[in-house]
């Protein structure tokens, strides 16, 4: 019976996740993590939180407000690839990126929730956001129309339906959150 080597995988690079097009994903610590399409509830209310921010960032020119799931190289050796659902990236940090995955995590990244996702799986996500350097991470679930807001040094807060989402990275933002999940 001869011997059996096993070889385990090398981990995946950003670099690498760049040249290969096709499925969403992301990289967690150089192992490629599949992402499912998402359904209409999804898409509708990334969309409208993507619009209610943009038309508050541009006038006041404070940063650029990304959607469909841009990447953010979060760590190396092994790298770290997260792609939220809607970033906000200030303009003074704008200057450091030039192509490829933006280096380090974004100012503001918003989870939107999808029916599978878990509540084990989105925290455990945020929590790796504020470990890269995001001040504040939003989860925000259509099943019960609701923000859970993560802040580095504080416990996650949720905000219902009657409530509003402030944030100092975004001063005299007063985002409604029936604004978020109106139909």
């Amino acid at each position: 019976m001869s011997a059996m080597s096993i070889h385990p995988r090398q981990p995946v690079t950003a670099d690498q996740l760049w040249h290969t097009r096709g499925e969403r994903c992301e990289l967690v610590a150089g192992e490629v993590r599949t992402m499912s399409p998402v359904g209409p509830p999804h898409a509708r209310v990334t969309a409208r939180l993507a619009k209610l921010l943009l038309d508050h960032v541009d006038p006041r020119a404070a940063g650029e407000v990304w959607a469909g799931d841009p990447g953010f190289l979060i760590a190396r050796d092994p790298d770290t690839v997260l792609a939220p659902d809607i970033a906000f990236v200030r303009t003074g940090r704008l200057r450091a990126w030039e192509r490829g995955f933006f280096p380090g995590a974004p100012d503001l990244a918003i989870e939107v929730r999808s029916p599978g996702d878990t509540s084990t799986e989105l925290d455990a996500k945020a929590r790796r956001w504020l470990a890269a350097g995001c001040a504040t991470v939003v989860i925000a679930d259509p099943a019960d129309a609701s923000f859970t807001v993560w802040r580095s040094g504080h416990a996650p807060r949720v905000l219902g339906i009657a409530d509003l989402f402030t944030d100092d990275l975004l001063p005299d933002l007063r985002l409604r959150i029936a604004d978020v999940f109106a139909r």
